[in-house]
């Protein structure tokens, strides 16, 4: 590799971008929602009645139905979620199929319990660019067990084609 001028080369890049990302401590919403069956805890985040948890704001998604069994997010990524092939990287359509996939078995769940990923298959079909959004992830519960659940997810651009699917397998346990 040759030494470049990074004054100059940063001249040529444009102007830099920033974004400033704010979110709520995630305590208040745990405390309070271990306390509720999930299915009132996903609704009550929808409501605005509990703040969302933290990964929601720095990957720009959005919790927006949420039914036994099934739950639908929204996603508006910028700029920043770039890979170098310019297209949104293949991780932020796993944090939503993962992120799918678990509130999806969240929303089956009796107060008390929790959960947590033990695996996830993915496929990308399509690459996600920014001008094919907003991209819509939904997920749900294929079998949910005492111990182990199951789910299947895709994630659609804004016209409607698929652009990834996953399915997951998750660990119910005691909270």
């Amino acid at each position: 590799m040759t030494a470049v001028d990074n004054d100059t080369a940063s001249e040529q890049w444009g102007p830099p971008h920033s974004r400033t990302v704010t979110w709520h401590d995630p305590g208040h919403g745990v405390t309070h929602g271990q306390a509720m069956a999930g299915l009132g805890y996903l609704k009550a985040m929808i409501a605005g009645e509990l703040p969302p948890p933290p990964i929601a704001a720095l990957m720009q998604f959005d919790l927006v139905g949420a039914e036994p069994g099934k739950v639908v997010l929204t996603c508006r990524p910028d700029g920043a979620v770039y890979n170098p092939n310019g297209a949104v990287h293949g991780g932020l359509a796993c944090t939503l199929l993962d992120s799918a996939a678990g509130l999806a078995v969240h929303s089956t769940l009796p107060a008390g319990k929790g959960y947590t990923s033990i695996e996830i298959k993915v496929n990308y079909l399509k690459p996600m660019r920014l001008d094919g959004g907003p991209f819509t992830t939904t997920g749900r519960v294929v079998k949910s067990g005492s111990r182990v659940a199951f789910t299947d997810c895709v994630v659609t651009n804004g016209s409607g084609a698929i652009v990834a699917t996953a399915t997951s397998t998750l660990l119910v346990f005691d909270m």
